[in-house]
């Protein structure tokens, strides 16, 4: 499965033979350059994607929050007692769950997309919905972030919320033409696919296929 080297972790001693990076279709998003309105927040209510640390960052930044995610039958209690209490429906905003026509204006519409995870999250692809919108990312250093933000130029990679506040004020700077450009260049489903291709040929070539070690171990895409 496409992910970032964070994946590889767990299996440190697995035949290893490269990571691919998922990709999303140039044309699925259309970019906008104007600066949002408010923050987004997109994901599966649960404790470990960090929505509680989306609203207080919210709040401590004076920027309304939109909560675009579906709850998990699983997440029922957590949803009810923790966040149901925080949702106001005036600055603090649940959106409901949304397909691929109704994310797009979501992304675009938002000063920055808030990921503030608390778990090794192995890609994070909203993320790259983000960024392919012209939207910067404001994420937790966790998981595959390091491997997906370009810190200062796609986004920020902050510690905290107190980071992450601050961060808030300062992505106008940011030139969302060039988050939009650095997608294209990164995670563009036809840069997945030949990379794909390259590490088939790879595979297939130079006799590696006749070595049983090659053959008995897995390959992991991560």
């Amino acid at each position: 499965m496409p992910g970032c080297n964070r994946q590889r972790r767990p299996l440190p001693d697995a035949n290893w033979l490269g990571t691919i990076q998922h990709g999303l279709p140039i044309n699925l998003f259309r970019p906008s350059f104007e600066q949002g309105s408010y923050l987004a927040f997109l994901g599966r209510l649960t404790a470990e994607k960090g929505p509680e640390d989306a609203i207080r960052i919210a709040r401590a930044a004076g920027k309304p929050l939109r909560i675009a995610a579906k709850i998990p039958r699983a997440e029922t209690a957590y949803f009810k007692s923790r966040l149901l209490p925080l949702i106001d429906g005036e600055e603090i905003q649940l959106v409901g769950e949304v397909d691929d026509a109704r994310k797009q204006p979501f992304l675009t519409d938002a000063v920055a997309l808030l990921f503030p995870i608390d778990w090794p999250e192995p890609f994070g692809l909203v993320m790259i919905e983000a960024m392919a919108c012209g939207t910067p990312v404001i994420a937790y250093r966790s998981g595959s972030v390091p491997e997906v933000v370009e810190d200062g130029l796609t986004g920020f990679i902050v510690e905290s919320e107190e980071e992450a506040v601050t961060a808030v004020g300062k992505v106008a700077l940011l030139d969302r033409k060039v988050i939009r450009q650095r997608f294209e260049e990164r995670f563009s489903s036809l840069r997945m696919a030949s990379e794909y291709e390259s590490q088939f040929q790879e595979l297939t070539s130079g006799g590696s296929l006749k070595r049983p070690s090659v053959l008995r171990r897995s390959v992991p895409r991560a």
